[in-house]
């Protein structure tokens, strides 16, 4: 069962990682739009799941969000965060600088303890446009699977070029405005190749790559929900908690969902 989120404003919802989460979805509610195409996304495969709208416009997304805002004030429950995700990488959208800037001017106005916050897959993160807008929310959160690109196209799945290597120096280019965030777990594809990305042979290289980038926190999880990938399994807890430690013993902040 795949998930996808109405646009353009979705929620609140509990997030594990992040609290209470008004989520800003930057795609069409009748499908999906990415740069990635994971084994592991509960939003489906990008095949399957082609949208026939039109992605909202910058005045939608603007209107939407000052409404969703000022019903949750007058019910008294702003939101701890306002969290760019949804179907699909919201750093494509071609507004995506403009609906920042608007989008702190909000938060600022009904609700300024509240956080922004992106959830990227890093692979427009380059784009000076979005680089500089990445560098005025509060929580740049982008993503880092593992530096072996064998991996990354089994499993991550980019619909583009994409070089680990190059995507590595964009993050170390926001001198500590990022937060790190990897996804492990193990299992198979269908076809019986290993998706496990646990071992020495993932961590200690992914590690190094920490330690180059220097992020702010670096956040640990597992798969949630059902993937469109069967055989893919949750890593275990236990092995979660042996990579955070390690992640804390480099030096950096790490927080661990399970």
């Amino acid at each position: 069962m795949t998930i996808l989120y109405p646009s353009p404003i979705f929620g609140p919802v509990k997030s594990r990682r992040l609290g209470i989460s008004l989520g800003v979805n930057l795609i069409p509610a009748d499908g999906k739009l990415c740069t990635f195409d994971c084994l592991y996304c509960e939003c489906g495969f990008n095949a399957g799941q082609r949208p026939l709208l039109p992605r909202p416009s910058r005045s939608d997304v603007s209107e939407a969000l000052e409404a969703q805002l000022l019903k949750m004030q007058a019910e008294g429950q702003l939101p701890d965060v306002i969290t760019f995700a949804g179907n699909g990488e919201p750093t494509a959208h071609p507004d995506f600088p403009a609906i920042v800037g608007d989008t702190m001017r909000l938060r600022d106005k009904y609700c300024p303890q509240a956080k922004v916050a992106v959830l990227s897959n890093a692979t427009m993160s380059h784009k000076p446009q979005v680089f500089e807008a990445l560098m005025r929310v509060d929580d740049n959160i982008q993503k880092l699977d593992t530096v072996s690109p064998q991996y990354i196209h089994l499993v991550d799945r980019p619909v583009g070029s994409y070089d680990v290597n190059e995507v590595i120096k964009t993050l170390c280019a926001f001198k500590g405005h990022v937060m790190v965030q990897t996804l492990f777990m193990c299992g198979t594809t269908s076809k019986g190749i290993s998706v496990d990305n646990t071992s020495e042979r993932f961590v200690a290289p992914w590690i190094e790559a920490l330690k180059k980038i220097k992020p702010q926190r670096v956040m640990v999880y597992t798969i949630d929900r059902e993937t469109p990938e069967p055989g893919l399994l949750k890593a275990p807890v236990a092995v979660l908690d042996a990579i955070g430690q390690r992640v804390r013993e480099a030096g950096f902040e790490v927080s661990v969902s399970y």
